[in-house]
Formats: C-alpha cells, sequence, structure tokens
C-alpha cells in the first residue's frame, strides 16, 4: 500500500462534484488523518470538466502528486484528464448504465467497478444521491469506515431534515453493499485511523478566520471567484462579534465602503481578485493619501482580463507593488500555507493600523481552494495581539492640536505616523481628503508642504522596515549549494519535492517568503549559494525580477503558468533540469 491514499471525483460542473469531495474529506479528517485537497473546475454553472482530488495520510501531507489510487469518475472525459495519474492497480468507480459510461473499459490493469449508482440511488430515495452511493463504494474498496461518513453526512445535511440525512446513509450503504456482494475486487488499500482530531480549512477560510480574531468588524465585497469563500465564511459569523457583511453591487463600491467603515474607526477589509483589484485602484491611492488603515485581500487567479477565472496563477504581484497614479505607499504580505494565511492576517490589520496604510493580502487560487487539516490549536484566537496604532483619546488629543486648539491628524511626526482621532473623540474633529492637504487635513499646493507630506507618508515605510521583522521561512540543509526561493502556495510543494531531491542525493536550502513589501533582504543568502532558482507561476518571473534587482545577480526561474498548480513530484523534476539534470515534462525552466 503506497503510504498515502489518492482520491478523486470527477465530472460535469453542476454534478455535486465539489460538496461530495468535501463531504469525504471531512470523513478522513474526522477519522484522524491528514488530507490536502486540490480542485480543477470550469468557470461555468453548468458543464465543463471539474475534479477534487483528495490526498490522505496518517502523516501532514502538504502537496498533490501525479498520483490517483482510486478515481470516481462520473464522465468518460475524467478517465482521460487523469490518465497520467492512473497506475496500474487504480480503481476507477463507475457507472455502466449511464449512457456517456455504457462503453468504458479499465485500461491496462486498472480494476474498473461498475456500479449502477443512479439505479441505487434511487432506491435509497433520489438519484440525486448517486455521489453518495459512489462515496460508499469507494469506503468498501479501502475499508474505511463507513461510519465516519455518516458523520460528515449529518454536518452536511443536518440542516436539511433527519430524513434527507438517513436518505443519504441509506445511499452510501447501498454502494458498500454492492461492492461487496456483487463485484469481485481485490485491493491492498486498507485506510488506517487514528484517534486524532484535525479542522479542515481553506485558505480563504483560514483569512476570515483571521480576520474575525483580528477585530474586523465590516467586511464589504462583489462575489468573485476565487474570494467569495471569504465573504461566505464571515457572513454568519462576524454578526456574533457585532459587526456585518455587506455584499456591494461592485467592486468600487466595496472598497469605497470598506474605506468610509475604516475613517469611522472600525477594523474594515474587502476581498476581490485581479480584475477587482484594477477597479479599487483610485481608491487605493485615497486610502493611502487620507492614512486610512485598510485591508485589501486580492486572491489571485489567472490573467489578464477576465483570464481564467478558475485556473491557479501567481500574475499580480507587480500590480500590487507599483499599482496606482502617483506614489503610493503601502504593505504587501502573501501566506504561504492554508495556516499562515490566519496569522498574516491578524498581521495585516495590526499593520495597517499601526502604520496608518493600505495593506495588500495577498493569497493565490491554488492556497484559496485547498483544503487541508490542522491541529485546532493551530489557530489560536484568544492568543492574538491587536495593535490600533496611535489612536489618541479625549485626553491626549490635546497633544496633536495647534495654536487653535485644531487637531492635527496629518501632523509631521519623526516616524511619519500622524495621530488618529476615532469620530466622537472630544476635540479630535477633523477632515481629510484626497487632495494634497496639510496637517491639519485641509487642501494645499503649498511647496513646501506637499514635501513635507510625501516624504512623511513615505517615511512610514521606513520606520516598518526598522521596527519589524520582514522574514522568511527556511527548509532544508542551511548549507545546500542550491538555493530555491519562492512566495505563495508553492511552499508546500517544494517542501516535498525536497524529500525526493534529498534521496538523488540533491541537497537544496529552500526559502518561502511571506513578505513582499518591504522584504527581506536576501543578498547573503544568494551570495552563499552556487545555484540559485525562483520558482513562481506566472511567464514574466515577477518575483525574481526584483530578487535579480535586490541582490544585483541573475537567477534561474522556474515558471509556470498553464493554469494549474505546481506538483511536488513535477517542482523535483523542474529543479533537477535547472541544475543540469535530465529534464520532465512540466513547467518552463528559463535561465
Amino acid at each position: 500500500m503506497p503510504a498515502d491514499l489518492n482520491w478523486a471525483i470527477g465530472g460535469e460542473a453542476g454534478d455535486g462534484i465539489n460538496s461530495t469531495g468535501k463531504i469525504f474529506a471531512q470523513a478522513l479528517s474526522r477519522a484522524g488523518r491528514h488530507v490536502f485537497t486540490s480542485k480543477d473546475f470550469a468557470s461555468r454553472i453548468r458543464g465543463g470538466y471539474t475534479a477534487y482530488k483528495v490526498r490522505t495520510s496518517v502523516d501532514r501531507v502538504e502537496s498533490v502528486v501525479d498520483r490517483l489510487d482510486i478515481l470516481i469518475a462520473l464522465t468518460e472525459r475524467t478517465v482521460e484528464e487523469n490518465t497520467d495519474e492512473l497506475h496500474d492497480g487504480s480503481v476507477i468507480i463507475f457507472d455502466g448504465e449511464r449512457t456517456m459510461m455504457s462503453d468504458f473499459e479499465a485500461p491496462g490493469d486498472m480494476t474498473g467497478l461498475d456500479v449502477p449508482l443512479k439505479r441505487l440511488a434511487e432506491e435509497a430515495g433520489g438519484a440525486i444521491m448517486r455521489n453518495i452511493v459512489a462515496l460508499g463504494a469507494a469506503c468498501e474498496v479501502t475499508g474505511f469506515d463507513i461510519a465516519y461518513l455518516d458523520e460528515s453526512l449529518e454536518k452536511r445535511f443536518g440542516g436539511k431534515g433527519q430524513a434527507i440525512v438517513d436518505n443519504n446513509k441509506a445511499a452510501a450503504r447501498l454502494g458498500a453493499e454492492y461492492v461487496r456482494e456483487e463485484v469481485e475486487v481485490t485491493t491492498d488499500y486498507d485506510v488506517e485511523t487514528t484517534d486524532n482530531d484535525y479542522v479542515l480549512l481553506n485558505g480563504d477560510e483560514a483569512i476570515g478566520m483571521g480576520a474575525l480574531a483580528a477585530g474586523c468588524r465590516f467586511y464589504a465585497g462583489y462575489p468573485i471567484t476565487p474570494a467569495t469563500d471569504v465573504m461566505e465564511y464571515l457572513k454568519g459569523r462576524i454578526e456574533d462579534y457585532g459587526g456585518i457583511v455587506v455584499q456591494a453591487e461592485d467592486e468600487l463600491a466595496a472598497v469605497n465602503m470598506a474605506l468610509g467603515a475604516a475613517r469611522a474607526g472600525a477594523r474594515s477589509m474587502t476581498a476581490t481578485s485581479g480584475p477587482g483589484i484594477d477597479l479599487m485602484t483610485e481608491t487605493f491611492g485615497l486610502v493611502a493619501t487620507s492614512e486610512t488603515p485598510l485591508v485589501i485581500c486580492n486572491v489571485m487567479r489567472s490573467g489578464p482580463s477576465t483570464g481564467m477565472p478558475t485556473k491557479q496563477e501567481q500574475g499580480d504581484l507587480n500590480a500590487m507593488l507599483y499599482g496606482g497614479h502617483g506614489e503610493v505607499p503601502r504593505f504587501v504580505v502573501a501566506p504561504t500555507t492554508v495556516a499562515e494565511c490566519f496569522d498574516r492576517t491578524v498581521e495585516a490589520f495590526n499593520l495597517a493600523e499601526r502604520y496608518q496604510l493600505p495593506v495588500y493580502l495577498t493569497a493565490d487560487l491554488a492556497l484559496a481552494v485547498t483544503e487541508q487539516t490542522f491541529e485546532p490549536e493551530e489557530f489560536d484566537m484568544a492568543a492574538v495581539e491587536i495593535d490600533r496604532g496611535r489612536v489618541v483619546d479625549d485626553e491626549s488629543v490635546a497633544e496633536w492640536t495647534n495654536d487653535q486648539d485644531q487637531f492635527r491628524p496629518h501632523a509631521i511626526t519623526d516616524d511619519g505616523i500622524s495621530p488618529r482621532a476615532f469620530p466622537g473623540t472630544d476635540g479630535g474633529a477633523h477632515m481629510s481628503t484626497g487632495l494634497e492637504h496639510d496637517e491639519l487635513g485641509r487642501r494645499t499646493e503649498a511647496e513646501e508642504m506637499r514635501v513635507k507630506q510625501v516624504d512623511k507618508r513615505d517615511r512610514k515605510v521606513e520606520t516598518a522596515i526598522e521596527r519589524e521583522e520582514w522574514s522568511y521561512r527556511e527548509f532544508g540543509d542551511p548549507d545546500a549549494d542550491t538555493l530555491v526561493i519562492s512566495w505563495g502556495s508553492n511552499e508546500g510543494a517544494m517542501q516535498e519535492a525536497m524529500d525526493s531531491l534529498g534521496e538523488e542525493g540533491i541537497d537544496v536550502r529552500f526559502l518561502s517568503v511571506p513578505y513582499l513589501f518591504p522584504r527581506p533582504d536576501l543578498t547573503e543568502e544568494i551570495e552563499a549559494a552556487g545555484d540559485v532558482i525562483v520558482v513562481e507561476c506566472n511567464a514574466t518571473g515577477q518575483f525574481a525580477d526584483l530578487i535579480e534587482h535586490d541582490a544585483l545577480t541573475r537567477v534561474q526561474r522556474i515558471n509556470k503558468y498553464d493554469g494549474v498548480r505546481f506538483k511536488a513530484d513535477e517542482l523535483a523534476a523542474e529543479v533537477k533540469a535547472a541544475l543540469g539534470e535530465t529534464p520532465d515534462a512540466g513547467a518552463e525552466v528559463e535561465a
């Protein structure tokens, strides 16, 4: 039996692929197994290939791999799409009574299990449950206790009434019984369970949880793939903390609502993807000029324009670093794991208020939609520290007034950080404008004041560079001659790729960078290495350009921009290719 089990269900959009996959992933996590998921879905409501893959093990898993052990194929295209990942010993569960699968035969030494999914589902109460029948069949094939599936079904359908729950349980058992009694199948799969208790979260959900822990009380957004789950997570939860979620009519309204709430004193946030970031750019400048703390979450997808809304890419880096007319100080924070989405979200809110600047909190699609298991204590909301920055109250406001007792919200300071008075603060009444302004917030075109205000706003970033720790996460041999640098969701795949490379005698030092601006100075690490490789999901090597700029040296690049995330075995092959070993099919390697 392989050290881990790789399972997938595939079909067309509208076939319930995502909900079925999540039910199975939750069942595995409840059984004390680690889970790592991957989704391949079309940007349409009906039709188009879609799949949900689950990698599971009793040990922690950080990536997907090029292997499928159990495949539930609702269409023949599902098999075609996954041919390269199937192997001798793979089990394909299909419904031969369904027209599109009536002539299907499993290739090679694979096992094809013809299970009448629709007919059995109808016996249980309705054809809509055919996917649950398939899950029952998969439980029987893998020796996975169906009782864990029961728990997941209760969680998924409990709100629809006990009859629905019971029907789904019955459907699962009919699938298991059919395989046990009607089909001769012998496999080596035996899914071990443990007493461990894990939570299952994706990156968007971890961002939402981090926002709640950080004290976010206002969220405005417009639904857009793949950022919508942030809003979905907050809705129904933020109200318990006295907050509110507003679904705006578009991205322009969303960011301006969030700005208004932040001006009123609430910790505020919006989330969107590339096209929404484009629309928010003008208000982004207003946020910075008015010195309003705001967190803008950008969950990247393939671009430009509408691009491929449901596919992976890290192509928005330059837009976040340089977007906007004029010169706009900002922070760009990029979590590298699902768990880190929680921590970096909390940090983003603290940075925004500590320095009164906009913060881009960016995840990519692979990180946002991936569901992974964690120990519950990895998300300790009670341990979160909230820093609201230089806020004045009724007593301290006098320290920041002029000779006419007028509050100076844009006071020139040595560290660039001005005082902040919430509405209702006695003596703190003031105005702010997107026009250049003086210390009182009143518009001005005076040359000297213009220079002072620009320098003051820029000084906040300089202060942050001095006061904050802009670090990286390090893996592997610190003395290795080969240095790999990356950002975003590539961390997990690279970690596992290092295990494979190590078995072949290739030692690697890997740096995963969660801070893009400001970012850590990697010059010393680069100078100590022989080969330096930067891994990212875009065509032009935007992060590699930054590394070359900072360290004044050339680096090798592994760029992937086909809309699919890196896999561990793929990355191992590409690193070998970059080092002059025999290349494998996969990402493009640029010198």
